[in-house]
């Protein structure tokens, strides 16, 4: 079931009629919007303390960030709302550990296989879903532990409909050892490295607030008005004729000013890879809500996170209870077996 569903988007491109679908809902398990009792950073940040620029992209020369990612492959996907929370919290992480290790990017498909109640799926969620999940949960594993397939249990799309996104062991960390010709299987992997969430919650039309959780904590989820996005070139967008109802999940990882005006913009993260936009970002005008980007961000600290792993062994036996023959699941046999985990009738 769903809280919120906000209308379905229309736009023409060329010739062809193509509809654009919200990506923002609010999933009836999402009951707690904020948990957290530790002080914000709005409460002892003062303003004259924000540098006119900052952004966790260079930091004295150093990038705090994550990799770009793009939510629209294998096939579309409205997961915008997962990557944008997750790639928040992953920045998070990168700067607790000052940027050092290898990086540490966090399973999106684990959300979509998990948390259809709570966070979203395909057809769109809500990012402190994302993160009361993690804690209703107590953990989000590592990308390797499930790579990113562009999935959920509703979705047809593409080849969705012979993938199992059942929300179980083996679709929330696994490994398979060799080709299914030459006797391969498929191992559920129990202990498994993964980040966990301390507290999280909103932030709503306050850009002192926004700016201060930013810049004392870390990048943050927001949501945007994507629609006049889709064409975008380049440069700090201003237009504040266009609509402000959000349908599109993004991550603000810092603000900039214009050198002759001193106007201040948001710099932003994008799901939708670098060919898109300015590398994968794109800049918006600081206040005003232009496009919504101030109406609901999201924010969670970083918990617990492993860096050093159980050592297991490459086919996962040894750190696995149940091990399974790998069957394509796009075979009837396939069907059958996906049938039998989700405990259907045959």
């Amino acid at each position: 079931m769903i809280l919120r569903l906000f209308s379905v988007l229309s736009m023409a491109v060329a010739t062809t009629a193509v509809s654009r679908m919200n990506e923002i809902m609010v999933m009836d398990g999402h009951t707690v919007r904020n948990d957290h009792s530790s002080p914000l950073p709005h409460t002892y940040t003062d303003s004259e303390d924000l540098p006119n620029a900052f952004t966790w992209g260079d930091v004295n020369g150093v990038s705090y960030l994550t990799r770009s990612l793009n939510q629209h492959i294998p096939q579309y996907c409205g997961s915008c709302w997962a990557h944008g929370s997750l790639s928040s919290l992953a920045d998070r992480i990168k700067i607790a550990r000052k940027g050092k290790g290898d990086e540490i990017n966090l399973s999106i498909q684990y959300i979509l296989n998990c948390g259809a109640d709570v966070a979203g799926s395909c057809h769109g969620g809500w990012h402190t879903g994302v993160y009361q999940l993690i804690k209703d949960k107590g953990y989000v594993p590592y990308e390797t532990c499930q790579i990113y397939t562009a999935c959920s249990a509703e979705s047809t799309e593409g080849f969705c409909a012979h993938v199992d996104t059942t929300c179980s062991a083996a679709n929330t960390c696994r490994t398979c050892n060799t080709f299914s010709s030459m006797g391969g299987a498929c191992t559920e992997i129990d202990v498994f490295p993964n980040a966990t969430v301390a507290e999280y919650g909103e932030i709503n039309y306050d850009v002192h607030a926004i700016m201060s959780e930013i810049y004392q904590r870390g990048p943050v989820a927001a949501t945007v008005n994507a629609e006049p996005l889709l064409g975008y070139k380049g440069g700090v967008y201003t237009d504040t004729s266009e609509s402000q109802q959000t349908n599109h999940i993004v991550s603000i990882v810092g603000w900039g000013a214009d050198k002759s005006t001193g106007d201040k913009h948001w710099i932003v993260r994008n799901s939708w890879g670098e060919y898109w936009g300015e590398m994968g970002y794109f800049r918006i005008a600081m206040g005003g809500n232009v496009l919504g980007i101030e109406e609901a961000i999201a924010w969670a600290t970083p918990g617990q996170f492993t860096v050093s792993n159980y050592p297991c062994d490459e086919d996962g036996k040894n750190c696995g209870k149940d091990v399974h023959l790998y069957v394509d699941p796009s075979t009837e046999k396939g069907l059958t077996v996906q049938r039998r985990l989700r405990g259907e009738a045959n």
